[in-house]
């Protein structure tokens, strides 16, 4: 596995006809891709950078967009969160079987305190609070906006209010900024730029799309950046990346994945038959934002696939659909 350095920004490359990839493909995909409003797509293969490009303004609409250029992760951030609360773990700052509450104070929901008392951590870490869904604004993190619905673990939802305050369950835990202690645990030492910016109640990260790269070749090697280990706890990692409960098999630690019998997407209640995408191999795991931020890794084929950009189509919180059709373009290349 090829990483880049940490203290530059040059990173290798290896050509698609060295891999035998399509090179007819690669065009009808670029074509689809900029037909949908895409700004940065990036493909790495055991490390190297094998397909890059970019398409429009950046996000201020003052200049073209490249690889200099900054764009929001949105929703695929969550990823990112899920390994720093497992650092924090590995710490000792925290467990994810704690009460939130340890780290929240008492009165952080509208619930009785023994109700309150009852959700962990690992409950926002896999949307199974159990806290009422059916709100005016699922962003709001009020006490008055987080009431009971269910006992936690029994029922999903995509829920991001309780995801965002494990912000703050991060930062009561470490006592340092959420900017201030990903930078210490992971940016530093993978060479990855970017910040946290709140934007709608909740913290969102902005980087370019070789800092998400970076951060997803991090995830391919499991915790490891070349011989430096970011996260030593195998455990934690492993249930990070797979069903994390019964209910939606196809969610892990805020990361989604494929190849499962049954998934609840964002907006819905309960499962449906089908796997996140089924043109994609089994084993993909993914972060996905909102308007299509995708962050997609495959460990059977040593691939990282990055796409920013503003929403392909009207397909709610997580484009979905746009995605599975993504990866149509791709097999024709890779497989």
């Amino acid at each position: 596995m090829y990483f880049p350095s940490i203290d530059s920004d040059q990173w290798e490359t290896i050509s698609p006809g060295e891999l035998n990839w399509d090179s007819i493909g690669i065009g009808n995909l670029y074509d689809f891709l900029e037909l949908n409003n895409t700004r940065a797509f990036i493909v790495l293969k055991d490390g190297k950078i094998v397909l890059e490009n970019y398409w429009g303004n950046n996000i201020l609409n003052t200049a073209p967009f490249d690889r200099n250029s900054n764009w929001y992760w949105a929703s695929a951030g969550k990823t990112l969160t899920a390994l720093m609360v497992g650092i924090a773990q590995e710490d000792g700052l925290l467990s994810i079987e704690d009460s939130s509450a340890i780290y929240l104070g008492n009165g952080w929901t509208s619930l009785t305190a023994e109700q309150e008392g009852l959700i962990k951590i690992k409950h926002q870490l896999t949307m199974t609070t159990g806290l009422d869904y059916q709100v005016v604004n699922l962003n709001c993190t009020d006490p008055d906006c987080l009431s009971y619905k269910n006992t936690p673990g029994t029922n999903w939802f995509y829920h991001n209010a309780t995801y965002s305050l494990l912000k703050d369950v991060i930062e009561n835990a470490t006592e340092t900024s959420y900017n201030e202690f990903t930078n210490q645990k992971v940016k530093i030492k993978i060479g990855m730029g970017g910040s946290w910016i709140q934007l709608n109640n909740s913290d969102t990260y902005y980087s370019t799309a070789r800092d998400m790269a970076r951060f997803g070749l991090l995830i391919l090697n499991e915790g490891v950046w070349d011989e430096d280990v970011i996260l030593n706890d195998t455990n934690y990692f492993s249930n990070m990346v797979n069903t994390s409960q019964e209910i939606n098999k196809s969610y892990g630690y805020l990361w989604w994945l494929n190849g499962k019998e049954s998934l609840i997407p964002p907006g819905i209640t309960i499962p449906i038959q089908a796997s996140l995408a089924s043109n994609a191999p089994e084993d993909l795991i993914a972060g996905m934002g909102k308007n299509g931020q995708y962050l997609d890794i495959i460990p059977s084929q040593n691939l990282v696939i990055i796409r920013m950009g503003e929403a392909p189509d009207s397909d709610n919180l997580v484009p979905i659909n746009f995605h599975n059709e993504m990866w149509s373009y791709l097999n024709d290349i890779l497989f």
